[in-house]
């Protein structure tokens, strides 16, 4: 039978025909017992439903008098059946409307999290068509089960709204989103959709208006701001951008996790007073899929949980985990991340944050796993992490569950439920538990199994794993678990396959990570695989993914390969297709056409560090290539850090002279050899091959990469190695004689020599210049249609723009740079432009709008590691306090700063503004001595760094305390030298010119200005 409690009760037999239950107490007893269908209802439940807080006298007679009528009416279709002092209707809970809805609820939810929004809009508009009107409107006396349903109902609505946004929804939805609100004023994630919707619809300005009317009523009815979150929306409308909420990085799940509720229950549990969970148990038992699956339900609808998922399964070294970390959070190494390796990244990134980390597959890196979550735990309070592992990690505070396989009820579930997705109607067979009890409850296994019916009767399915196993079944006592099982399962699925079939999944496990179909006709040497590949995706020795993929589940991975001839052939013919792929991707990665070509080679990732690694054992000078070819990629895409041991061991395999025709290329590597603080430490021998005497490593890396690009006076084919040589061995060299030879005459390097010459202008405070040279590149990058180029012009041009008071024209510039950035997706220039625009923002007296830009802009700095460039946004947010009289705030945020910039060139510019901002902070609090200590701080670095704005800075702050007017008029002509223009958009140097003005006759200021602007860093230098 079919019941409906969502609305008036209805009951249906299986044909369709309804069932009258009777009158309105009959109705009342069953939904009753509709809610808890399947299980006994306490007769006192029963009593309390039926008559509320004044049962009548008798009421258990009266009740079971009910009982009996209710039986009467359902007859024969169904019973109730009386025990356990109550009353069980016999009816499975999936035949009633309102169970169903929450079970389709918390799949859509699921989906929604794991970023499946189609799967999650179809799973929720499903959910929502079973109601029919009000929820359990035969039940008047218990109106919180009512009361229940009904605000699950409207989180499912806007679920599938949130769904229905991210899959493009937009103006269809406002009028249901504008009917909600009506009848829900205080929901702020509905006024978050509607002005999501307004603004996909094109109505940003109606947007922003139903923001403000969300502020207001909260006010008025609540007293209270609107959210961070919403307010962040908010920000987002105003710059033109809104996106859809972040939403857990899980994979997508396709099938539901069967037969792991009491893991999923105990995992939950755990979690209440752990922080870190491990499953364990055999390979087969599922502990990856229970893990994504107990992950999925962190958070609630309203507040999703930060989840990452980081699979381990294809690393070979410990050290590579953090990488894998950082990469699997998004967090990605910038031009200017140094001081900091991979850990401290990721310690950085992961400070302030609430997190859910899944470490996946920890078995065979189990030691320097243990050690990296103990690090994580110890020092990030925020987060938690759910490991899956044959062993558990041994950390104090580790709870364990362990993942046995499955019962044999849920086993025969699980069967038929993967059975019926290649035989759809299958039903069932008395032969499924006989199979399942064969393949020892092993989940893979199962799903193994069942895929098979797609060509064998279950009968045959039984036959051949009897026989199978039972020979298997004897064999070494002393395997893991894993093979003693799986490999009765993959070896008999093997047999499956036809000659052809196995010979290409053969040759299949050259890849890592999988393959297009163009790479498996290359390498694998079997033209027009398609039809091949479809049949083992088929009998499921391939998953076909969304994007065009395929891929082998590393298990089947492991035994095919065992099986392989000519191995060596195989890994060449891989090497050489992986080579070609990276030539061809190269110039386009400086060209408009760079983003599908960076996601291309970002999806080969593994299969060309595979190649990398190949090479360099085989044909060093193809190595050499092949590195080349991928610097940039690795650089725009943060990737640097994970190929500085690999430069090294290849440069060891090289030796100390490049091969003849590849200089360019040994030059590459000797740079990518260069870690990402440049001292080269760790390196471990702590000298450099040929280095000399008692030279530190890195000094010997540093220098032998400016030897050898000054050995290369000619156009190079690569001309990005310029921008690699500036990076690692310091600022100021791309204009240099030899770069501008290098650089060559196309358009690209012709821009890039105009940016280089930009900074070098600027350095040496010849601002015009500067600033001429910056728009030339920027035209040649349009020209070229690189993003990267753009921005990097963008950002400088609107800092002059800014120092002129030009500030439209600099917001105008600083979000053209930000739209190129988030199409790199690169959140670390991202956090440079959202500065540089808070920058502005604070100048032409928006300080409340700067300060939310600087807090972005932190955030985003924290999530790639760049600590330095969240010191720099603390000090733009003490910045916006002292000029808005905060001084007590300003402090705080200027020696936060302080504390987190690292001692590197890039970021000592940094420290010197940070020590102005203490120093100015100091003298608006009459606290003289105090000001004149930090500003002599700052003075001393500033003179040591090549930041000649950073000194300009300084020289202003001391103009402001200094005692004779004449000396201070000296300090102010030399910031205006060092900055090669004024700066009236600059608030601070407006003021110390008005009060310096003040203080002399405009003669004597003329000629201390003139003489201080002529003077310049020897002027700051004077006491």
């Amino acid at each position: 039978m079919r019941f409906g409690i969502l609305g008036p009760l209805d009951i249906r037999t299986d044909d369709g025909t309804p069932v009258d239950p009777g009158g309105p107490r009959p109705r009342a007893l069953l939904t009753l017992l509709l809610l808890d269908a399947g299980r006994t209802v306490p007769a006192t439940r029963l009593i309390d439903g039926l008559y509320g807080s004044e049962p009548p006298a008798g009421a258990a007679n009266a009740l079971q008098s009910q009982i009996s009528r209710l039986r009467g009416r359902l007859a024969p279709h169904t019973a109730v059946e009386a025990g356990g002092a109550g009353y069980r209707l016999v009816a499975p809970p999936e035949s009633v409307d309102a169970h169903i809805f929450e079970r389709l609820c918390g799949d859509g939810r699921a989906a929604l999290a794991a970023g499946d929004h189609a799967r999650a809009a179809t799973a929720l508009r499903e959910a929502l068509a079973l109601w029919r009107g009000p929820a359990l409107p035969d039940l008047p006396e218990v109106p919180a089960e009512a009361a229940r349903l009904t605000e699950l109902r409207l989180t499912a609505v806007q679920d599938r709204i949130e769904a229905d946004l991210a899959l493009g929804g937009g103006p269809e939805l406002l009028p249901e989103l504008r009917a909600l609100l009506s009848a829900h004023p205080l929901s702020e994630r509905l006024y978050g959709q509607l002005m999501r919707a307004l603004h996909a619809g094109g109505r940003p300005a109606e947007a922003l208006t139903v923001y403000e009317e969300a502020r207001r009523t909260l006010a008025e009815q609540l007293g209270a701001d609107p959210s961070p979150e919403l307010s962040a929306l908010h920000g987002e409308l105003l710059r033109g951008h809104a996106t859809a909420p972040r939403r857990p990085r899980l994979p997508a799940q396709l099938t539901r996790c069967v037969g792991r509720d009491a893991e999923l229950d105990r995992i939950a549990a755990l979690f209440a007073e752990a922080r870190l969970v491990t499953l364990t148990g055999p390979g087969g038992t599922g502990k990856t899929r229970l893990a994504i699956e107990a992950a999925s339900r962190c958070g609630t609808a309203d507040s999703p949980a930060d989840v990452c998922f980081v699979e381990l399964a294809p690393l070979t070294d410990g050290g590579q985990i953090p990488y894998a970390v950082l990469t699997a959070l998004g967090v990605r190494e910038g031009f200017r991340t140094t001081g900091v390796d991979a850990t401290e990244r990721l310690l950085t990134a992961l400070e302030d944050r609430e997190a859910l980390l899944v470490l996946d597959n920890c078995e065979h890196l189990v030691d320097a796993a243990a050690t990296l979550t103990a690090l994580l735990l110890g020092a990030c309070r925020g987060v938690r992490i759910l490991a899956t592992s044959r062993e558990s990690l041994q950390i104090t505070g580790e709870a364990l569950v362990p993942v046995p396989p499955l019962s044999p009820r849920p086993s025969v579930e699980l069967f038929l439920e993967r059975a019926r997705a290649v035989r759809p109607g299958f039903d069932g067979h008395a032969r499924v538990p006989e199979i399942c009890a064969a393949l020892d409850g092993l989940p893979l296994a199962i799903e193994l199994a069942a895929a098979r019916l797609r060509t064998l009767a279950p009968d045959e399915l039984a036959d051949r794993l009897d026989d199978r196993f039972r020979l298997l079944s004897r064999g070494d006592r002393a395997r893991a678990p894993r093979h003693r099982t799986l490999r009765a399962v993959v070896e008999w699925s093997w047999e499956l396959l036809d000659d052809e079939e196995r010979e290409l999944a053969r040759r299949f496990t050259v890849f890592t990570g999988g393959a297009t179909l163009e790479a498996v006709e290359a390498v694998c040497g079997v033209p027009h695989p398609e039809d091949l590949l479809a049949s083992l995706v088929e009998k499921s020795l391939l998953e076909h993914l969304p994007e065009g993929r395929y891929r082998m589940l590393e298990t089947l991975r492991a035994f095919a390969a065992e099986g392989v001839t000519g191995r060596k052939a195989l890994r060449d013919a891989h090497a050489a297709y992986f080579l070609d792929l990276a030539e061809r991707a190269e110039p386009h990665l400086r060209t408009g056409g760079q983003r599908p070509w960076l996601s291309r080679l970002a999806a080969e990732l593994g299969n060309l560090d595979a190649a990398q690694r190949h090479l360099t054992r085989t044909d060093p000078c193809e190595a050499l290539r092949l590195m080349a070819e991928l610097t940039w990629f690795r650089w725009l895409r943060g990737l640097h850090g994970e190929q500085v041991p690999r430069a090294r061991a290849l440069l060891a395999t090289v030796g100390d002279e490049p091969p003849e025709g590849l200089a360019e290329e040994y030059a590459l590597c000797a740079m990518n050899a260069v870690s990402s603080d440049g001292d080269g430490a760790g390196a471990g021998d702590g000298k450099e091959t040929g280095n000399g005497d008692d030279a530190p490593a890195g000094t010997g890396r540093v220098a032998r990469v400016s030897a050898l690009m000054e050995s290369l006076d000619r156009p190079l084919r690569l001309p990005f190695a310029v921008v690699l040589h500036s990076l690692t061995c310091g600022p100021m060299l791309v204009a240099d004689a030899v770069p501008r030879v290098q650089v060559g005459k196309g358009p690209w390097g012709l821009a890039l020599l105009d940016m280089g010459i930009g900074y070098q202008e600027l350095f040496a405070g010849r601002a015009a210049e500067a600033e001429a040279a910056f728009t030339r590149s920027l035209a040649g990058f349009r020209a070229t249609g690189d993003r990267w180029g753009m921005a990097n012009c963008l950002d400088p041009l609107g800092g002059f723009a800014n120092r002129r008071g030009a500030y439209d024209r600099a917001l105008e510039l600083l979000d053209e740079g930000l739209v190129h950035v988030r199409e790199l997706e690169a959140p670390e220039e991202t956090a440079d432009l959202l500065r540089s625009r808070a920058l502005v923002l604070l100048h032409r007296g928006e300080a409340e709008e700067a300060a939310g830009h600087f807090t972005r802009s932190a955030a985003l700095a924290r999530s790639v590691g760049a600590g330095d460039k969240v010191a720099s946004a603390r000090r733009g947010l003490g910045d916006v306090a002292r000029l808005s009289g905060d001084t007590a705030r300003a402090r705080v945020e200027y020696e936060n700063a302080l504390r987190l910039c690292a001692d590197n060139w890039f970021s000592t510019g940094e420290s010197v503004r940070i020590l102005v901002g203490l120093g100015r902070t100091a003298a608006a609090e009459g606290d003289a001595q105090t000001a004149a200590d930090w500003l002599e701080q700052a003075r001393v670095l500033a003179l040591d760094s090549p930041d000649v704005l950073a000194l300009a800075a300084v020289a202003e702050s001391l103009a402001v305390v200094a005692p004779a007017p004449e000396r201070a008029a000296e300090l102010l002509g030399a910031a205006t030298g060092l900055r090669g223009a004024p700066a009236p958009g600059d608030p601070d140097a407006a003021r110390a010119e008005r009060e310096v003005r003040a203080r002399l006759a405009p003669e004597a200021y003329d000629r201390a200005f003139a003489r201080g602007r002529r003077l310049r860093a020897a002027a700051v230098s004077a006491r």
